[in-house]
Parts: structure tokens; sequence; C-alpha cells
């Protein structure tokens, strides 16, 4: 299989992809063609489909499977694939394995680090809502399969556990560092930050925003989880609940992010920074290393960091 990751200009295309989005669109002159986003594994590609009354193009809707036949150009300094022949793919045909894009790590471990990290919170009340939801069986299935966002970072099978155990592990490390930083309550926040995301998105294929995600969001939806559990956990502290929950409510930092709270303690402030370190290095290592070619060419304008960005030259 070619792999959209592989993909350059000039490059000739004839296999299988996941359609992810179709548009009907009309050129200036009046022409409709189609405008179409594939994916598999290793990335997305927004194609083309000129000539959509040519008898070579058969009907397709997203989620389907489509065998594609066409050629690479450059368009806007990206890929683009320009669809000559296509037709739904049969069962048998191809592997829906090939079509999920997924961490490079693997998850049992990611998981088992996770739970270390749960173990060593000392605080009983705060243990136990951390187990309400970790050491349920359906929970960890939907939480490893899960991506922590449609797109910018993360954006995977297993990203969602990938983002919050890199986020968890660089507020344990700000708990050492900032002794005065209450440990347990910043990492049950770190670790419970983002499980909204399990209720705002849909799992894989689709990984869209549901209903609830595009009305409420995660930051909201996340927080209403972790009060309902503490609902049920005897004689937990009514300042740490309201501690733990600003924590979660304010953990993207500005209320121009989304945050319907700015930080006001020291354990909020240390997880907006790690939530945002950890997002902005994935989103830079995705732009610059996820995609073939030179590293150190310069990348353009990235929308999302506010740069212009390229890899660094390392010596051997």
């Amino acid at each position: 299989m070619r792999f959209i990751n592989t993909f350059a200009d000039g490059v000739q295309v004839k296999d299988i992809y996941l359609v992810r989005k179709v548009s009907i669109l009309q050129t200036k002159a009046g022409r409709t063609y189609w405008s179409v986003t594939l994916q598999d594994k290793t990335g997305s590609v927004e194609a083309k489909v000129w000539e959509p009354d040519s008898p070579g193009i058969e009907e397709f809707e997203p989620m389907d499977y489509v065998y594609v036949g066409g050629e690479v150009t450059i368009f806007n300094n990206a890929n683009q694939l320009n669809i000559r022949q296509a037709r739904k793919a049969k069962q048998g045909e191809y592997d829906p394995s090939d079509y999920l894009p997924c961490s490079e790590q693997d998850p049992e471990d990611m998981y088992a680090e996770l739970k270390r990290l749960i173990d060593s919170v000392q605080a009983p009340y705060m243990k136990q809502l951390l187990l309400h939801f970790f050491d349920d069986e359906d929970f960890k299935n939907e939480f490893c399969f899960h991506s922590a966002a449609k797109s910018v970072h993360h954006g995977f099978v297993g990203g969602l556990l990938e983002h919050t155990l890199s986020v968890a592990k660089v507020c344990s490390y700000f708990s050492k560092h900032y002794p005065f930083l209450d440990r347990d309550l910043l990492l049950t926040a770190a670790i419970c930050h983002d499980i909204g995301k399990l209720r705002e998105l849909t799992p894989y294929p689709n990984n869209d925003y549901t209903d609830e995600g595009q009305l409420i969001g995660h930051i909201m939806i996340g927080a209403r989880m972790v009060e309902d559990a503490i609902r049920d956990i005897p004689d937990f502290p009514e300042v740490r609940a309201n501690e733990l929950i600003h924590c979660i409510l304010a953990h993207h930092g500005e209320l121009e992010f989304g945050s319907p709270k700015k930080p006001a303690i020291c354990e909020a402030m240390a997880l907006s920074f790690a939530d945002n370190v950890d997002a902005k290095m994935e989103t830079m290592k995705e732009a610059i290393y996820g995609q073939p070619g030179n590293t150190l060419a310069w990348k353009g304008f990235n929308k999302y960091l506010d740069s212009n960005i390229r890899g660094t030259t390392k010596e051997v």
C-alpha cells in the first residue's frame, strides 16, 4: 500500500483510502467539482475530483473505503491528489488497521505507567476518584482507543492516553521542582483534565464532534464527570473538590482559549502550562517530523503555533 505520508509531487496513486469528507463545490466558472479528504494511518490528504461526471468516477460518501487513481500535485505548499478514477472498495480488499492513525507507543505500557502514577497519589479520596475511572475496564478500553483531538495534536488512536500520560509526567516533575505545589491535587487534575473528550469526540474512524461536544465542550463535560464521581465518595472534602474542579476548568489557561476560568491557584497554573507545552511540542513534532521530506526546510507559517517552523540541525 502507498501510504499518504509517502506522497510527493508527481507521484501516481492507485490504492484504497478511507474517505473522511466530501464536499460538492463549484469553480468561479460554475463547474461542479468534489473536494475530498482521504485518510490512512499515516495522515490525511486533500483531494479533488475535477470531472465528477466522468465514467471512471463512482459516487461515494464519508466513511467509505474507496479505490482511487490519480496524481499528486502541490497546492499552497501541501500535497493534493487529483482523482481521475474512483470506486467503492469491496470487503476483503483492505485492512481497516491501515486506515487508523495510531500512537507510536504501546497502549498497555502507557496505561500501566499511568496506573503507577495513580498508585503514587497519597490522599485516599483523590486515589479513590482516580480508580473510579481508571479501574473500570470499559473506561480503560475507551480511554486507550480515543484520540485527544479532531486535529492539531494527538489526533490519533491512543492520543488521549499519550497526551494525558505526558501531561501527568510533566506535572509530577513540576511538583518536585516546585515543592510548594500539592502533588496529589496537581496529579489528580492532570490525569482527569481531558476525560471529557471521551464524550466530546466520537471514536475512530469518525473522530468528529458530538452534539454534546459542540454545545458544551470537553472542559465542562470533564468537570461534570468528576463532580458526579465525587458525589459517590464519602467525606470527599468540599474545598478540595472545588480546587480540583477549578484546575480542570482552568486548564486551557486563558478565557480566549476556552477555559471558563483563569488559573487562580498554583496547581491550576502548573496544569495549564503542562497541557500547553505538551500540545505545542506534539504540534511541532507532527508538523516537522510527521511528513516526508527535508526536516531542515522551512515548513511555512503554522496558524496553531503562530510561527514559521523547521527542524533542528543535529550534530552526530
